[in-house]
């Protein structure tokens, strides 16, 4: 690889002094590097956070600096050119961001030696209608959920399967996941760990008003529909889609998300040889 861009949360890179080392110690190998300038932290609502116009069309390679968290948003920011990511974590350890501070130098010079694997990850495209009516959609890597909005009253749900009615829950909220997001919001919520590179999505309920109730797991295939209904308590049920924890969607009774396959996968540079279930094993003893 030559030509490389690099995603920086400014939260966490201070000042951007590992991206500027980064940055300059490509450059010092003969490559090309652009550093995105703005803040990773601010953005207009409904927008991402990156300019992908600003992302130099023979780009190779975007370096996402931060976390979990921004290789997440980064994701969904740069989808639509289906560009490899390589996560550097700059906090705790994560999942998807492989490289720590220390391995920074060692992974630039495998990535410039072609050293690499990529992995394709599999995301959720959805989206939301209001009185039949498409009125927002976005994508995610990790999750889409819809959860209750505003006072706390659990939201009943109705769920359809190819058009097929499933069930319903009274519950806080529903979970999407993809094996990605397994290890995310719906771990948290009782529901499978899935190994990453598995194609197929994952409904968990999250507080449902039931002992018997568990996570489903259906085919990437599949289309999955939520439809919001009344609340516990006579009224409207306000509920919120949210997309990997960023984008929010606010919904209502009678409104309905449509969630399916993304037509683009995410590209996950892998430099190390740690195995996912070695990462497991370490966060598990945290």
């Amino acid at each position: 690889m030559d030509k490389f861009y690099i995603i920086a949360n400014s939260e966490k890179d201070e000042g951007l002094k590992v991206s500027k080392r980064v940055a300059e110690y490509l450059e010092s190998n003969g490559k090309q590097c652009v550093l995105q300038p703005s803040s990773f932290s601010v953005r207009e609502p409904f927008t991402h956070y990156t300019d992908i116009s600003e992302i130099p069309e023979d780009t190779e390679c975007v370096l996402v600096l931060g976390g979990d968290g921004t290789l997440l948003q980064a994701a969904r920011d740069v989808v639509s050119r289906q560009l490899p990511l390589l996560g550097v974590n700059l906090g705790t350890l994560g999942y998807l961001a492989e490289i720590d501070r220390e391995s920074i130098e060692p992974a630039l010079c495998h990535l410039m030696a072609d050293e690499y694997t990529i992995e394709r990850r599999m995301m959720l495209h959805g989206q939301v209608y209001h009185r039949g009516k498409a009125v927002a959609e976005d994508v995610a890597l990790n999750d889409i959920v819809i959860g209750r909005e505003g006072p706390l009253r659990v939201i009943r749900f109705n769920n359809y399967v190819n058009g097929e009615f499933l069930n319903s829950y009274t519950a806080d909220g529903i979970i999407i996941s993809t094996a990605t997001g397994s290890t995310g919001y719906s771990l948290s919520a009782g529901g499978p760990i899935v190994s990453p590179e598995t194609n197929i999505m994952i409904m968990t309920p999250v507080a449902p008003h039931t002992l018997n109730t568990r996570s489903i797991i259906f085919p990437a295939e599949d289309e999955i529909a939520v439809e919001i209904t009344q609340g516990a308590k006579e009224g409207q049920g306000k509920a919120v889609a949210s997309f990997d924890g960023d984008t929010n969607i606010s919904m209502t009774t009678g409104d309905r998300i449509v969630i399916r396959r993304s037509v683009s996968d995410t590209r996950i540079i892998k430099i190390s040889n740690i195995s996912f279930l070695e990462v497991l094993r370490t966060k598990m003893k945290n």
